[in-house]
């Protein structure tokens, strides 16, 4: 009897039984349902558009190896619908309708079937493999040959069950162990369990098929997973009978309703021995919403507001909502991490090309005593014409070293301006919080990193590439509108463009930061007004962590743009100091009701 070893903590993976409650609400809404459109947003997952009488439905369906999934989704943006994979899809499907969904047993195995009318035979299959790094999704025709797939699967990559294009459709292995059955007395359970002196945790795994390392911690209190099965009592063996059998009567009966677990979720009404009673109570078939948990984060937030729209997908929302926001956090710090890195090498080698600069300035220092030496030649009584060849090659000599001190010193001042603004890139970068704020960093920084607009680490926004940048924008307690520029471009359009006379300029002085701008031209500012956007400006720049933070407040009208600097680069004449506290501007950010970009003009 084959092993599995519980899964670690993480992302957790789109179990049977979640499968079958997310295909409870498709049964429900799509059948029957008309094909519209396909596209692949990236290179591991395909989105779907189906016509139903109450309107058009998305749908995902990914095969990435550690979050393979299907559910539904909100109607996306319009991306990737030129790839192969979409244009296929969009010609086998087009005119169809999705007029049954299969999915056999406990695998992870989901069949939709196409047909010109629910009452014809199938003419498409869409099957979606959701089995790990083995995950697939493969387009049939009516005789189950293969059309197009996500992944080739080579001779050499399995001698099992190797599939490409063109062959007929194989299920996967069937799975180790037995089906659960409700038939299944007790003491045939305890005994299929007790077979092998393992762990609970690994004995549960083994014997049965659809059982997950999430129900696992579902079924069992975390204190129970490593005890060996000789060591249960009868009232443990009894209790973990009754949430073995609360689960397979809920999946028979399909009542599922989500519910946060730890890092993960669930999708049946669990009873742990730990817990008491199921806080969940009675439910009658089906799916069935629910009122926000205060540990549920935006899951919650997007079941909240599914329910304020009258929608029938809160399971669906509910899962798509875990994914992409652990998948969106996953991204942003892989793109983080990948931008830091080459900022980092752009830093240094700045560094390696004002030491080399520095080096060829100390070398021009001789210039004065090849004037001395040229000097002295031609003092001479009667100097002879060799002497004064001499004297005009020395002469030639350090003036050319004056004209190199000059723009060596002009590029030593080019690479100090590109050594800040790239302090300044990783200040923003490290207070990014989305993957929009990146992803404009990474476009903004092409130029320090000596790459093309396309050759950028990241795409940015829509938006940002048609120029506009989007600033953070919030309001004073006065009423009063503060922008907070999150990269150069922003900082460059804040206080330059978008500035008007009145307006007040703040920076943290001497450190890398945000520019913020108090729009102090509609209304005259309150001092707490200017504490307001000092305290920002110190919130926003390398001395955050510090209790106080010296920041420099200028009218913008005495900004100007320091001349083929990076843009946002600025010089000011005068200004005053005030001391921000960063601290302050953590109970300030969140006592503002909802923060958003700035629009562009």
């Amino acid at each position: 009897m084959a092993s599995r070893q519980p899964q670690q903590p993480g992302l957790q993976q789109l179990d049977v039984t979640s499968l079958k409650a997310v295909l409870t609400e498709w049964r429900a809404n799509l059948l029957p349902s008309r094909f519209e459109k396909a596209q692949q947003p990236d290179p591991q997952a395909i989105q779907l558009g189906l016509r139903s009488l109450t309107g058009i439905h998305w749908l995902e369906l990914s095969w990435q190896p550690d979050a393979a999934r299907l559910h539904r989704i909100d109607p996306p943006p319009r991306q990737g619908d030129g790839s192969t994979l979409a244009q296929q899809l969009q010609h086998g499907l087009r005119g169809l309708a999705l007029v049954a969904i299969e999915q056999p047993g406990w695998e992870r195995v989901v069949k939709l079937a196409f047909a010109r009318r629910p009452a014809e035979p199938p003419e498409r299959w869409l099957v979606a493999e959701l089995m790990g790094r083995h995950s697939n999704l493969l387009l049939l025709d009516g005789q189950r040959r293969v059309i197009a797939l996500a992944r080739q699967v080579r001779s050499q990559q399995s001698r099992l069950r190797p599939i490409g294009t063109g062959d007929d459709y194989i299920n996967p292995p069937p799975l180790a162990g037995e089906p659960p059955r409700l038939e299944e007395s007790a003491a045939s359970w305890r005994r299929r369990l007790s077979l092998l002196p393992l762990p609970l945790a690994q004995a549960l795994l083994g014997a049965y098929q659809g059982v997950s390392p999430a129900l696992v911690a579902q079924l069992l209190p975390a204190d129970w997973q490593q005890l060996p099965v000789g060591a249960l009592s009868d009232d443990q063996w009894q209790l973990l009978w009754r949430n073995w059998r609360h689960w397979l009567e809920s999946v028979a009966a399909e009542r599922f309703r989500w519910r946060p677990q730890g890092p993960g979720y669930r999708c049946w009404s669990a009873v742990l021995a730990s817990d008491g009673p199921s806080s969940d109570g009675p439910s009658s078939q089906g799916v069935h919403p629910q009122g926000p948990e205060p540990q549920q984060g935006l899951e919650a937030v997007g079941r909240a507001t599914a329910a304020a729209r009258g929608t029938v997908w809160p399971l669906n929302q509910a899962i798509a909502n875990y994914y992409q926001l652990r998948l969106d956090s996953r991204r942003l710090e892989q793109q983080r991490q990948q931008l830091q890195h080459r900022l980092e090498q752009a830093a240094e080698r700045e560094g390696h090309q004002a030491s080399e600069q520095q080096g060829l300035l100390a070398a021009t220092r001789g210039s004065q005593d090849l004037q001395t030496q040229a000097d002295e030649l031609l003092s001479q009584r009667q100097p002879s014409r060799a002497c004064i060849d001499s004297a005009q090659a020395l002469y030639k000599r350090a003036r050319k070293l004056r004209r190199a001190v000059a723009a060596i010193e002009e590029r030593l001042e080019l690479h100090r301006q590109r050594r800040e603004a790239i302090e300044a890139s990783l200040i923003y970068l490290e207070q990014a919080d989305d993957l929009e704020q990146l992803q404009g960093l990474a476009q903004d920084s092409a130029s320090l990193l000596g790459l093309g607009r396309r050759q950028a680490p990241g795409a940015g926004s829509r938006r940002e590439q048609r120029g506009v940048p989007r600033p953070l924008e919030l309001q004073t307690p006065d009423g009063l509108i503060v922008q907070v520029g999150r990269n150069h471009r922003q900082n460059e359009w804040i206080s330059l463009r978008q500035a008007r006379r009145g307006d007040l300029w703040f920076h943290a002085q001497e450190l890398p930061g945000s520019h913020v701008v108090l729009k102090s031209s509609a209304q005259v500012a309150s001092d707490a007004d200017l504490q307001w956007a000092a305290d920002l400006a110190a919130h926003f720049s390398r001395g955050r962590g510090n209790s106080r933070v010296p920041v420099v407040m200028v009218p913008t009208d005495d900004l100007q743009r320091i001349p083929a600097a990076v843009p946002g680069t600025v010089s000011h004449r005068g200004g005053s100091v005030l001391w921000g506290r960063p601290q302050r501007a953590d109970a300030l950010l969140a006592s503002v009701p909802s923060l958003k970009p700035a629009s562009g003009p």
